[in-house]
């Protein structure tokens, strides 16, 4: 996470498709704040690139030919000091993308997005904000394939062990989607409070960012008996 009075954000492209590179370079080239390092064509190229040139955030396409996008992701992010990483796909629920996030991509970009929203989407994760709307993380999480859902639920349960009941809460209230500030009307908290306990979620879970303690809360059945609002 950077700072916003610091130097630009570096961006890494990963995409096999050289048009599509061209097209995100250019694109992000029109921002003052924003400055790509360096593009790889494969998710073999992500590791090295990233160890060479320190981006902030890596907008990464999932199907590469060597290495695919989300085997880099997962390699990526298992490292300390990790980028962040955007997913880029052309499906906006598809099986990948959970994938990528349970590794802990910040958020997806469909190809099509609007250019001035991809900008805003990079500036926002470099600031530790990740890319999904409310409806669009209750809607990824729908489509969990329902395949392993009890050694799924069975291991969720067992990692958020170690949350006190006042994380719990929290950590349903991320899960349905809900901002630091309706979580803490809700919970009648303080905002400072609400972004303190979910540090310490984060923390004590070994996660990254909220995508993930949604997607844990959901597969531990914290949100079966949770009427969406």
């Amino acid at each position: 996470m950077i700072s916003p009075d610091s130097a630009p954000i570096g961006v890494l492209i990963a995409d096999d498709d050289p048009l599509v590179r061209a097209g995100l370079v250019m694109m992000l080239g029109g921002a003052p704040d924003l400055r790509v390092v360096a593009e790889a064509g494969d998710g073999a190229e992500v590791l090295p690139l990233a160890r060479r040139h320190h981006p902030d955030v890596v907008l990464m396409d999932i199907r590469m030919p060597v290495m695919d996008g989300l085997t880099a992701t997962e390699a990526l992010r298992a490292r300390e000091g990790a980028p962040e990483v955007i997913v880029l796909t052309t499906f906006d629920a598809d099986e990948h993308v959970l994938r990528a996030l349970r590794a802990g991509a910040a958020g997806f970009l469909l190809k099509d997005t609007p250019p001035d929203e991809i900008v805003d989407a990079v500036r926002r994760v470099a600031r530790g904000h990740p890319v999904l709307s409310p409806a669009v993380t209750r809607r990824l999480i729908a489509r969990v394939a329902e395949s392993g859902r009890d050694l799924r639920r069975a291991r969720a349960e067992e990692r958020l062990a170690p949350l006190n009941d006042r994380e719990r809460e929290i950590a349903v209230a991320v899960g349905q989607g809900r901002p630091n500030a309706e979580i803490a009307a809700l919970l009648h908290l303080s905002v400072p409070t609400v972004k303190t306990h979910v540090s310490s979620i984060l923390a004590k879970l070994g996660l990254n960012n909220r995508v993930q303690i949604a997607l844990l809360a959901h597969d531990a059945g914290l949100l079966d008996d949770v009427p969406e609002s």
